[in-house]
């Protein structure tokens, strides 16, 4: 069988790997990250790993997303979750808007897709998982982006970027990082401090506008205020501090890592600063297709948000490139399961650095 897919593993966590390959009980923790469109080349993971791969898991498992990875695993903790990410896969691909959309126009299209596969009722299953324990982030606004005003928005996020150029801590002159979590067990990494961080308890009368949040990028899309059991505030994308998950994750199992490369990104202005770099992921398997998977895609590409821009007025065909993309990772859907369950994962992973 073809690869299509890359294991990189760090240091603690390839020895495990090699030593006996990937079992599920060995997972402590699987993360999400921020990005957009680029999520549709791992629905078919998402599948294969939540309808599959995981179904006999019985121990608290631990999920933590930002953005776009938030909304993933509010698909996989609902009662069917090959359904639910099915509907939400549908549902995203058929986004459309204006011409030049206003914030309020993409944060109602954007409602519309959440609404469309996390209903009322799977709200409560999110939250009664019998394994399954959702984290997610999303970032308080201060200052100058305390307000839905595309200018001083767009102004406080030039400052914002200018300032992390220097350092990433600078980001906390303009956001507090919010963990929303599953209160029947904390996380591992309840107390990280790698960052000032609230805490806030999920409760299905918060849970879609917590996700909500998490995904509204500043200028974009409108802010979510005053979130039900969190600090009074306007809560914007958790990706602008944990654009990919870089955080202490204090986990004794692995952190297994689904994602759309080979590299982490700290922070959402991080792309432009490639000094700054990640923590150790020592115990981290990183999971993402190969370049020449991506390279055998229609366009040659990951889907991302430029194709809004690349296909302004001709949604069908954005329609078409994209169900093309997610039926064509059906390959990295059968390419995970075929690693993991003949063992070939254990040769074929090599050291995340």
């Amino acid at each position: 069988m073809k690869e299509y897919l890359h294991f990189r593993a760090g240091s603690s966590a390839i020895e495990i790997i090699r030593g006996k390959g990937l079992q599920q009980d060995d997972i402590d923790i699987i993360a999400g990250a921020a990005g957009g469109p680029k999520w549709l080349v791992l629905s078919r993971i998402d599948r294969a790993l939540f309808g599959e791969f995981l179904k006999e898991r019985k121990r608290p498992l631990f999920l933590i997303g930002s953005s776009i990875g938030a909304w993933r695993f509010a698909a996989v903790t609902q009662k069917n979750p090959v359904l639910a990410i099915e509907r939400f896969e549908e549902r995203y691909i058929r986004q459309s808007y204006s011409a030049k959309p206003s914030p309020e126009e993409v944060s109602a299209e954007s409602m519309r897709i959440l609404e469309a596969y996390l209903g009322k009722a799977a709200a409560y299953e999110v939250l009664s998982h019998p394994y399954l324990r959702l984290n997610i982030f999303t970032d308080r606004s201060h200052g100058v982006l305390n307000s839905h005003s595309v200018k001083r928005l767009t102004a406080g996020l030039g400052a914002a970027a200018l300032l992390n150029f220097f350092s990433r801590k600078a980001m906390t002159l303009f956001f507090t990082r919010t963990l929303f979590y599953d209160r029947r067990t904390l996380p591992p990494f309840f107390d990280m401090d790698d960052f000032p961080t609230d805490k806030a308890a999920f409760t299905p009368e918060n849970l879609k506008a917590a996700l909500m949040a998490s995904g509204s990028i500043p200028a974009v899309m409108r802010g979510v205020e005053n979130i039900p059991g969190a600090a009074e505030g306007i809560y914007r994308d958790g990706g602008m501090i944990d654009y990919h998950i870089d955080i202490p994750f204090k986990s004794k199992g692995l952190v297994l890592y689904p994602h759309f490369f080979g590299r982490i990104v700290p922070g959402w202005f991080d792309k432009y600063v490639p000094w700054h770099k990640p923590a150790s992921h020592e115990k981290t398997l990183l999971v993402y297709p190969s370049p020449e998977f991506v390279e055998s895609l229609p366009l040659k590409k990951i889907p991302d948000r430029k194709d809004l821009y690349l296909f302004a007025g001709k949604d069908k065909e954005r329609i078409e490139y994209w169900n093309a993309v997610t039926e064509r990772c059906k390959r990295l859907e059968d390419d995970f399961l075929e690693a993991v369950n003949s063992g070939s994962i254990k040769k074929r992973v090599q050291e995340y650095k």
